[in-house]
């Protein structure tokens, strides 16, 4: 039987939660699968971005420097006709400065960034991203559920990331023996009527990928 643990329960063995923003580079620890950042937004951010209507959530995937990370995201929210609030700036800020923390942890020149609206059950699958590493932040909507493989199958004890709390995760990629087991999915809200906005980081090398910040629409 698989179990939803609350929130507030201990993690599976293999992540570490701090309160800080160094609890993210915990990552390279021999022992750590997946690090979690926890906190709280600020006042009233919730509330304004689970006002807005899905049209006016930031969408686009680019790669780019992550210098440039709030230029696309003001840009993004400029085309969504996101409206201009303290709120705005917070979302633009705090992305811009999770893509630089992201970056100087996996020494990665430039970031894929993905902001995704998600209305389906996406993901809805357990697995490991095909990445060295990947950084995930829920700002609206329910926050990833993760969990540890048994005998290779699906997790018996499933548990949640709160939303606001980036999560680093290694990937399928990252020089591990054995593999942790530790996978992870998008939470299953389809017909919900929900509406979740995803921040996703993945570390690049490849400057040639980069995009023009122009060609965002």
């Amino acid at each position: 039987m698989t179990v939803l643990h609350p929130l507030n329960a201990a993690p599976p063995k293999g992540v570490r939660l701090a309160e800080a923003s160094d609890a993210l580079e915990a990552i390279h620890h021999a022992d750590c699968a997946a690090a979690i950042w926890q906190r709280a937004f600020p006042d009233g951010f919730a509330e304004w971005i689970d006002g807005l209507s899905p049209e006016q959530l930031p969408s686009a995937r680019v790669v780019l420097t992550p210098d440039r990370v709030a230029d696309a995201v003001t840009m993004l929210c400029d085309g969504a006709d996101t409206p201009a609030s303290a709120h705005r700036e917070f979302l633009i800020s705090d992305a811009a400065d999770l893509a630089t923390h992201f970056a100087t942890i996996m020494d990665a020149p430039y970031l894929r960034m993905r902001l995704d609206k998600v209305t389906t059950n996406a993901c809805r699958k357990f697995h490991m991203d095909a990445v060295v590493a990947r950084l995930v932040c829920t700002y609206r909507g329910s926050g990833t559920q993760y969990g540890t493989s048994v005998a290779g199958g699906d997790p018996e004890v499933i548990a949640r990331v709160a939303t606001g709390s980036p999560i680093v995760m290694r990937g399928s990629l990252w020089p591990e023996t054995p593999k942790s087991g530790l996978l992870h999915r998008s939470p299953p809200i389809e017909g919900s009527g929900e509406t979740r906005l995803l921040f996703v980081l993945d570390p690049v090398s490849d400057p040639e990928q980069t995009a023009d910040l122009h060609h965002l629409h």
